[in-house]
């Protein structure tokens, strides 16, 4: 079992070791064998093996192989003391034909013995729908005599070699300063991307590592349907990038007895991490995990009333609803503050006095013409609630039996798996929606994405980690009972921070940036959320009022992003840098800002990520397809240059600037390239003349 980041940087290269061969990292006392003796791959990717099973990728996506690593031990394990077992005789190479959940394909199996006795066994498949992307599962088997004590594993060890033109990577895992999931790889840089917690309540994420040059990339993961406390660590060396998948699994090998990795994979792809994640989703739809289609209402523009914080007033807030009607948004959302504490969920009397009163303000909203949303942050129950005190069985525990800390509320972890915790919430979700009348769930918290494994003896767990893997199904529940009161209600959910746990993905129809620090951050994170859950998926901007400068809609409005707000009026509003009051300027900016969105709904269009490199294009660009139109954004601060419309059909195209209604002209994909100056952004629609097809 493994609760806490893996290792140290140290510890990393120790594990990693002959990965990093020309780098010297760890002496140069091993020469690994060069000569292939097996091969496995598709026309993307072939994986190649020597004679003492180390392995290297060569890529073929760009019309020629290029080698992407060296020769290096790509699955090992380690023993106890830290001795790792990386050189397995080569004794055979297998082919043959397979056809499951994913299609047709052709397995590899490549088998080798180590000096000590351990059999290694290398299973490759490559499936013809994904392309360089082959499911890689790895056996050890002791065929010696005595017992072998292993400490861990890993899988997909390989250092993408240098270009000389640096590296970018992408990574799954959760932090508590909630770094940027898209980074730069500089010298130096190393990240452990552990799955589990990697602070009191910020964990989990999808499990995922990806790094890329400007010409091909490479990642690794596993497809899993359940969440693992693994660790996918990025090294940078003077020779490359390393990736890996590692487990710390103790475990004792008794002779004849087998350790079986995780269900994985390998890919290699062009441009940025879009085309493995896009493929993760897919593989990960084949085994029933899938994002909902969104219905209507997940794409309609939102106003939240969190702009006047908790301490709002109902007066205050119902006062804002007809200039939120005015200016073309769609829903109101009741945030945080409703409540008298997170567990009990009791409606907070100086705000409502009755349930009645809670159930009148629900259709105050319908009948200003809004849809009305219900913040929530289920799995938090705080000191002094009634719910505490009479429920402490529902605690998730750790082994020393101490309380989970989620720290935004001053709260402690209830824990999903556990019968009593989801009757509880259930039975709530029934009354929001069913008898209030909310017609949405705005789920919030960084807490909601992962937890940690639970001792708590109560709950009888087989094993503590059924807390971590069972979480998807408490979300599951908490979705079916929404939908069952409301078919059409929209399930938001908002891990305040983190990077989105894919296992819960496919119980939500609707997702924010999660409280973003920057702009850049609302557009990396609709990059990646579009690429998991799907091109048109009904993914939010969050408050602009969090974005750069507090206005920036053409970060959302340019990706497909459903556009989202706290203005408050006619009065400031309240809380940390209170600056939300729609004056004039910004209403007359507000108000355009929405009727372009209403007017290109592009969030409903095919988001076409892997047209652009979000790392090394210049300036930075996304694109849409949608009604057989071409939709493209570019950011900068400013830019005086060429840009390129890339995915243009045959013929010609007429380019607006639709932001500033000014004629670009024409161009074709012959010819994509047009001179551009702008501040900030630039947002164009491609309209095909007659005769051109998108």
């Amino acid at each position: 079992m493994i609760t806490k980041p893996l290792v140290s940087r140290r510890g990393m290269l120790s594990l990693f070791g002959g990965t990093v061969l020309a780098a010297g990292a760890l002496g140069g006392g091993r020469a690994w064998a060069a000569v292939a003796v097996a091969r496995a791959g598709d026309q993307a990717l072939t994986i190649e093996f020597d004679t003492a099973l180390n392995s290297r990728l060569i890529c073929g996506l760009g019309g020629k192989a290029v080698a992407l690593t060296d020769f290096g031990p790509s699955e090992t394990v380690t023993l106890k003391g830290g001795r790792a077992v990386d050189r397995f005789n080569f004794a055979e190479h297998l082919k043959a034909p397979v056809k499951d959940a994913h299609g047709a394909g052709v397995r590899h199996t490549v088998r080798g013995v180590s000096p000590e006795g351990l059999e290694k066994t290398v299973t490759l498949t490559f499936h013809e729908r994904y392309p360089g992307f082959p499911l890689v599962t790895v056996a050890w088997r002791n065929t010696g005599r005595a017992p072998l004590d292993i400490e861990s594993w890993r899988l997909g060890a390989h250092s993408l070699k240098s270009s000389g033109a640096g590296f970018w990577s992408w990574s799954g895992s959760t932090h508590e300063d909630r770094r940027d999931w898209v980074q730069p790889v500089k010298d130096g840089f190393e990240q452990d991307n552990f799955m589990g917690m990697n602070a009191s309540d910020y964990g989990s994420g999808t499990p995922i590592a990806d790094v890329w040059r400007p010409d091909f990339g490479l990642a690794v993961g596993h497809v899993e349907t359940t969440p693992k406390l693994i660790s996918l660590p990025i090294i940078a060396s003077p020779a490359g990038v390393t990736v890996a998948l590692v487990e710390a699994r103790a475990t004792t090998l008794k002779p004849g007895e087998s350790l079986v990795s995780l269900d994985s994979f390998i890919a290699v792809h062009q441009r940025d991490y879009y085309a493995t994640l896009d493929a993760y989703r897919r593989v990960m739809a084949d085994h029933g995990l899938a994002a909902p289609k969104p219905p209507e209402g997940a794409y309609e523009p939102i106003w939240c009333a969190w702009g006047y914080d908790r301490d709002f007033t109902v007066a205050e807030v119902e006062g804002t609803y007809g200039k939120v009607r005015e200016l073309g948004f769609k829903w109101a959302v009741l945030d945080d503050g409703w409540q008298t504490n997170e567990g009990d969920w009791a409606l907070d009397p100086r705000k409502f006095r009755s349930e009645a009163e809670m159930v009148a303000f629900v259709k105050a909203i319908r009948a200003a013409g809004l849809k009305p949303k219900l913040w929530l942050a289920p799995l938090a129950v705080d000191p002094g609630s009634d719910l505490l005190h009479d429920h402490t069985d529902m605690l998730l525990l750790d082994a020393n039996g101490a309380v989970q800390n989620v720290t935004w509320w001053n709260a402690f972890y209830l824990c999903p798996a556990y019968q009593p915790t989801r009757d509880y919430t259930q039975k709530l979700v029934r009354k929001i929606i069913g008898e209030w009348g909310y017609e949405g769930l705005k789920l919030d918290g960084q807490h909601m994405n992962g937890v940690a494994p639970c001792h708590n003896p109560a709950h009888e767990h087989v094993r503590p980690e059924e807390s971590v893997e069972r979480l998807q199904d408490f979300w599951k529940m908490v979705y079916d009972t929404a939908r069952e009161a409301n078919p059409e209600a929209v399930v938001e959910f908002c891990p305040c921070g983190t990077s989105y746990a894919f296992h819960n993905l496919p119980y939500t129809n609707q997702v924010p940036a999660s409280d973003p620090l920057s702009s850049w951050q609302v557009r990396l994170k609709g990059k990646s959320l579009k690429a998991l859950m799907g091109r048109d998926a009904a993914y939010a901007g969050d408050h602009v009022e969090l974005s750069d400068g507090g206005a920036d809609f053409a970060s959302s409005v340019g990706i497909g992003a459903v556009i989202s707000t706290k203005f408050t009026w006619p009065n400031e509003g309240r809380g940390k840098d209170a600056n939300f009051r729609l004056t004039p300027e910004r209403e007359a900016l507000w108000r355009k800002w929405a009727d372009l969105y209403s007017a290109k709904m592009l969030p409903k269009g095919r988001y076409l990520g892997e047209l652009y490199d979000i790392g090394f294009d210049k300036p930075e660009a996304h694109a849409i397809e949608k009604d057989g139109r071409l939709y493209y954004a570019f950011y900068a601060p400013r830019w005086d240059g060429p840009i390129e419309l890339r995915g243009l059909g045959e013929g010609e195209y007429r380019l607006t600037d639709y932001f500033h209604g000014k004629d670009l002209g024409r161009v074709s994909a012959k010819n994509p390239r047009l001179p551009a100056m702008f501040e900030k952004f630039l947002l164009i629609e491609a309209v095909p003349l007659k005769g051109a097809r998108a």
